[in-house]
């Protein structure tokens, strides 16, 4: 099958020696935005109307914050908290409605609707997200063209939970019912098969704490704790390495 835009990443995590291929792919979507964002296109119009507007999750200003374009970050923050200062103070004369009802739900003023919107949007989240979306539409599309593709799947070292479940629950909108029910057995025996040895190696991790085993070699345990951790979690944990 000719590869297209989409499929050359797709099948590059499929192939490659990760524990999540999503996972592999949702974090380079992100290095791209946390690069996108405070590259030169910070200096354009449009996109700074975007950030001004949207702002950042706490974990992605933290991320913008580590990186070395500090003038950037700031010219884009300066922006935003003054388009942010600007709307407060319209929605700051408005005045509460004291709750009414037998419930008496609590009244949320259009300040608080605002700062609402305000604190679930960011704008490398839906950059993410947006690209993101499109590569699960690619891995049904290859599943349904590329007969190569189911077993790259088989050969992986399966999913995290999250996106295990993801994959799971999204096929019955993409596949036959013949497709489907060969993709669900995929991606449970990669998903289950793998779980396993991620569970035999974070026990002989916990061995090699105990004494008896202090002169047994870690076999493929000395980096399990990470490992387990993108398992569990997926691939937005924090990047975590042996200590030393």
């Amino acid at each position: 099958m000719k590869e297209q835009l989409y499929t050359i990443p797709v099948n590059d995590a499929f192939q490659s020696d990760c524990e999540c291929p999503l996972c592999k792919l949702k974090k380079e979507l992100e290095q791209d935005a946390i690069e996108f964002t405070l590259g030169p296109s910070y200096m354009e119009d449009d996109n700074r109307a975007i950030t001004d507007e949207l702002g950042f999750c706490e974990k992605h200003i933290q991320e913008l914050y580590q990186q070395k374009n500090r003038l950037g970050l700031a010219l884009i923050l300066s922006t935003h908290m003054a388009k942010v200062t600007k709307d407060l103070k319209k929605h700051s004369t408005g005045s509460i409605l004291p709750a009414k009802g037998i419930l008496k739900k609590k009244s949320v003023s259009s300040m608080g609707e605002y700062v609402a919107k305000l604190e679930h949007n960011c704008f490398i989240c839906n950059r993410i997200n947006n690209v993101f979306d499109r590569y699960i539409d690619t891995i049904f599309h290859l599943y349904k063209k590329d007969p190569d593709f189911s077993g790259k799947i088989k050969a992986s070292k399966g999913f995290c939970t999250y996106h295990y479940a993801l994959l799971f629950d999204k096929a019955s909108e993409f596949l036959s019912k013949e497709q489907l029910d060969s993709f669900l057995s995929d991606i449970n025996s990669a998903y289950f098969s793998n779980m396993e040895r991620m569970q035999e190696d974070i026990e002989w991790f916990i061995n090699k704490f105990d004494y008896r085993y202090q002169n047994e070699p870690w076999k493929n345990a000395k980096d399990a704790l990470p490992r387990a951790v993108l398992k569990t979690h997926g691939t937005l944990t924090p990047d975590l390495s042996e200590p030393t």
